[in-house]
């Protein structure tokens, strides 16, 4: 997904997400915190606050508020390391354009069907909506400039179709633009390595952050964070310089490669899909090779470290996984 052009024509022909998004039930009125949305593509839009969190159930209401104001769409999952490092940024700049944008948030795996409307080929990923219409950004954790390059984009391809209006939140005034800028606690650093592993993520150097990884490992056997992020970048790194057209073509004309297997499994897990990941590899692993068990199993491994130990469908893989070796 690439950077979007500021232009106009960018929105024509783009999907309409109000038919891929389910209503309340029983015809019950959306709750994503953000209320109706009146008035037209102008103007000022009263909303409780400038950051909401987005499901299969509210997303209607963010459609009807993006013919107002640009929404931004941060769609992430809770095993996703880059995530963690792209999310605070998105927030920052939200709350910097004081209301020129609010931010939505998607959980992938608590949110299949919005993760499918928007295509979500990997996490993080990040669209905008603007007259009710998606636009692709980007994907994966850029440095705040860039961040701040897009969002200067999108203000201009919502002025182009209209949408210029901003979110008032409650105690958006001067007394709140003056309160002091270290009020909240900053987050600890990182560890050298951990940061030097996210800097190599942000210039797509995926070798030099693999190897930053390693030597914090190698410091620390027990760093679950570095094992994780690892695997997390092995997988990035396997999925670059592939279309996910690409992969999921040469899985179905050889579901017996393991190869090919192990490559949509990786789109599977990137994209959220991680019950299929999992039972994609596992179905392979009786018809391979030893060889190929070693590879599948080893993958696996490396999934369950991306997702989480403790996480109910790792528990589940894995007790699978021993059946089959044992």
């Amino acid at each position: 997904m690439s950077q979007v052009p500021p232009s106009a024509a960018s929105l024509r022909g783009a999907v309409d997400l109000s038919a891929l998004v389910n209503r309340p039930a029983d015809g019950a009125a959306a709750q994503p915190g953000a209320g109706a949305v009146q008035g037209g593509a102008s103007g000022s839009v009263p909303v409780p606050g400038l950051v909401f969190e987005g499901t299969d159930t509210n997303f209607t209401e963010f459609l009807e508020l993006s013919m107002t104001v640009p929404v931004i769409v941060d769609l992430w999952a809770t095993w996703c390391e880059p995530c963690k490092q792209l999310s605070p940024v998105l927030e920052k700049l939200v709350a910097e354009y004081a209301g020129r944008f609010v931010l939505v948030t998607i959980d992938v795996d608590a949110n299949p069907q919005l993760a499918q409307a928007f295509q979500a080929q990997s996490v993080p990923t990040v669209a905008a909506i603007i007259g009710g219409r998606p636009v692709g950004l980007f994907a994966g954790a850029l440095p705040e400039q860039q961040v701040r390059d897009v969002f200067e984009q999108v203000l201009q391809l919502a002025a182009q179709n209209g949408v210029t209006g901003t979110a008032q939140a409650p105690g958006d005034d001067e007394t709140d633009a003056a309160a002091p800028a270290d009020a909240e606690e900053a987050p600890a650093p990182l560890p050298p390595h951990h940061q030097e592993a996210y800097d190599a993520i942000d210039r797509g150097d995926y070798e030099a952050a693999m190897a930053e990884y390693r030597t914090a490992i190698a410091q620390d056997p027990h760093d679950r964070l570095a094992v994780a992020g690892l695997a997390q970048v092995g997988l990035l790194a396997r999925l670059s310089g592939h279309t996910a057209e690409e992969i999921r073509d040469a899985g179905a004309a050889a579901p017996r490669d393991v190869d090919a297997q192990l490559r949509v499994a990786d789109l599977d897990l990137s994209g959220g899909h991680i019950e299929d990941a999992f039972a994609r590899l596992l179905d392979a692993f009786s018809a391979a090779d030893v060889a190929g068990r070693d590879q599948i199993r080893q993958r696996l491994l490396d999934f369950f470290e991306i997702v989480g130990v403790d996480d109910p469908r790792v528990i589940s893989a894995r007790s699978r996984l021993a059946s089959l070796l044992y």
